[in-house]
């Protein structure tokens, strides 16, 4: 389906918990959150309803969230019900890591089609201080388990922290240097805890990973859902992405919508407009009832976050845990 602005809405970041077992700097606070009551997270069925009806609106990519999605004790199962909805050609996770190895067994079994692994370090001790108790070995070891698996797209997401790791890049870059993976940066996004954290920009990116393994190559290989930009370092099995929302905008080509683990539906991330899809759901609207909302969801979608504007009035208060990631 296409919104108002004629972007063709085919991505859904499907978000099935706020907890998580970290608690990182730049997205909790140190005492940890209010977590939402189990009544108030969608289930498993309703998330399952929902999902086909938004494939019957053109969705055809769901990315599972959290949180931490591992936590969530059916997500294995979930995998399985939306790899059995027909129009749904990829189920995706995206993790910390911790809980990925004991669980990579039931996801593989289920179905799912890739997984993004969050690392924004590779030093021990600043792992387990900006994820306030971390062990990254753990992560490593899953990160290591997903790589051997042959039909397994596996991706690292490092998010660009001038105080922790802007002295990593090589480093960090260098996981797709032997594994068949790719490594995105993604820029700093002024929300929640985030506000309180210096980024880096993807030009700061690029001319480190140049001057130490030469000039990256933009590629134009659609490598993923959403909207990196990928380039190609001489001598590497995989790729390096940049996800850029202060720095290069990708509003035009925006092609996601976002269901929060409560069911709230949200067009953009930065807007807190959206609708109520649980309140539908247990008010026993009809699936045609339901699908006008999200079909009205879509069609509203903003033309652009607000970032970098001074326009703060519908902007969203609430931090990407709560959001989903």
């Amino acid at each position: 389906m296409k919104d108002q602005f004629e972007r063709n809405i085919d991505y859904l970041r499907l978000s099935v918990t706020d907890r998580c077992n970290l608690r990182c700097r730049y997205c909790m606070p140190p005492e940890g959150i209010d977590p939402c009551a189990h009544g108030e997270i969608l289930s498993l069925e309703e998330i399952l309803r929902l999902a086909g009806l938004f494939a019957k609106c053109g969705v055809r990519k769901i990315k599972l969230t959290g949180g931490e999605p591992l936590v969530r004790k059916d997500i294995s199962h979930l995998v399985r019900g939306l790899k059995g909805i027909s129009e749904i050609q990829e189920v995706t996770l995206t993790t910390n890591g911790l809980l990925l190895k004991e669980q990579l067994p039931g996801l593989l079994d289920a179905g799912i089609d890739g997984i993004n692994i969050s690392i924004d370090t590779l030093k021990e001790d600043c792992y387990r201080t900006l994820t306030r108790g971390g062990e990254l070995k753990q992560v490593i070891e899953a990160l290591d388990a997903c790589c051997k698996q042959e039909n397994l797209a596996v991706k690292v997401n490092t998010v660009t922290l001038a105080e922790y790791n802007l002295n990593e890049i090589a480093s960090l870059a260098a996981l797709a240097k032997d594994y068949p993976m790719d490594v995105r940066f993604i820029e700093m996004m002024p929300m929640g805890p985030g506000k309180n954290f210096a980024g880096y920009t993807q030009e700061t990116v690029l001319k480190v990973l140049e001057e130490v393994y030469g000039t990256p190559q933009l590629t134009l290989e659609q490598r993923g859902n959403g909207p990196s930009v990928y380039y190609k370092l001489d001598g590497f099995c995989g790729r390096i992405g940049m996800i850029s929302p202060m720095s290069h905008s990708f509003c035009k080509e925006c092609n996601r919508i976002r269901l929060t683990a409560g069911g709230f539906l949200k067009p953009c991330l930065h807007h807190n407009m959206g609708i109520d899809l649980r309140k539908l759901l247990r008010s026993k609207a009809t699936d045609t009832e339901i699908l006008s909302a999200i079909t009205d969801g879509i069609f509203s979608k903003p033309s652009r976050h607000m970032f970098c504007t001074s326009d703060t009035g519908n902007s969203e208060t609430r931090s990407m845990y709560q959001i989903g990631g």
